[in-house]
């Protein structure tokens, strides 16, 4: 644990028993359900219960721009829930879970270059290998809804690295002082948060150990600056390029501007895909550990 870390933990060790942070989990997911009840209920009361049937369709696939932007809007719960935990329980200010602005704000920058020009090269690299891209999106149509795209990207990662990093990892590191605790039960659950098997097929426990694997370089990145911009940089940005710009799977497709042709999405063609972008991330956390040396 870095002094930045330790740090970091001071505001957090007062209120770190474990009933405080269950307790504030149940009131997140809670406060989370309720959200997505109320985004129903006025789904409902402007389309009827048809269109809400509809709506809640599409917005499982997310395939068109609009049931894409309703997918992200439905993370502000996850904001609202780590206020209300910490303003009930731990007597903290949502700003607290972030560490300082303009640490956050430098991290956060430092995180969508680096993921940038390393995720973005290493992709442009693998295209020989792909099967030829269609475009997904018209060029114009996203343009339209890039700015909407971008602010709801950044809601999405923003509530996850609150949650997963910022509050259970927080929590957890205040009271155990072993990192396989703090560091290992929130990157089981950021994984296990990701399990769609209808969804994923016979890759679903690769993305799972993909998406865990991220989980535990944010961790490592988070407790060496002792903030969460670093680790929400690259959160941002790694979904911006599997999002906004190249889709290799069939679904959360409504807003990409590159995808795979349909039906190419097979599970042997996305399996090295998976596990390349593993690799990716290892390089990706290697070289933001060498810049945190050398800074």
């Amino acid at each position: 644990m870095t002094p930045r870390y330790s740090a970091y933990l001071a505001a957090i060790r007062p209120t770190s028993q474990l009933w405080r942070l269950v307790l504030g989990l149940g009131l997140i997911v809670g406060v989370y359900v309720l959200w997505m009840v109320i985004l129903g209920g006025a789904m409902w009361l402007t389309s009827g219960l048809d269109g809400l049937e509809a709506g809640l369709i599409a917005a499982n696939d997310a395939a068109d721009p609009w049931s894409l932007l309703f997918l992200l809007t439905t993370f502000l719960g996850g904001w609202f829930g780590v206020a209300l935990a910490l303003r009930l329980l731990h007597r903290r200010r949502l700003g607290s879970l972030f560490g300082r602005a303009p640490v956050v704000l430098r991290d956060f920058t430092l995180g969508v270059v680096l993921m940038a020009v390393i995720g973005g090269g290493l992709t442009l690299a693998a295209l020989p290998a792909l099967p030829p891209l269609e475009i997904a999106t018209p060029p114009g149509i996203w343009a339209a809804f890039l700015p909407l795209a971008l602010l709801g990207i950044l809601i999405q990662t923003g509530a996850e690295e609150a949650v997963f990093r910022g509050y259970i990892q927080g929590q957890l590191a205040a009271r155990f002082g072993w990192a396989p605790i703090w560091m290992g039960v929130p990157t089981v659950l950021f994984g296990l948060a990701h399990f769609a098997p209808e969804a994923m097929g016979g890759n679903t426990w690769i993305i799972v150990a993909s998406t865990g694997l991220f989980g535990l370089y944010a961790s490592d990145l988070t407790a060496r600056t002792g903030a969460l911009g670093l680790a929400w940089g690259l959160h941002f940005a790694n979904n911006v390029l599997a999002i906004l710009i190249l889709s290799v799977t069939e679904s959360l497709d409504g807003l990409a501007l590159l995808r795979l042709p349909a039906g190419a999405a097979s599970d042997s063609v996305l399996r090295p895909m998976l596990l390349s972008d593993m690799v990716l991330m290892t390089v990706v956390w290697l070289s933001c550990r060498l810049w945190l040396r050398r800074r």
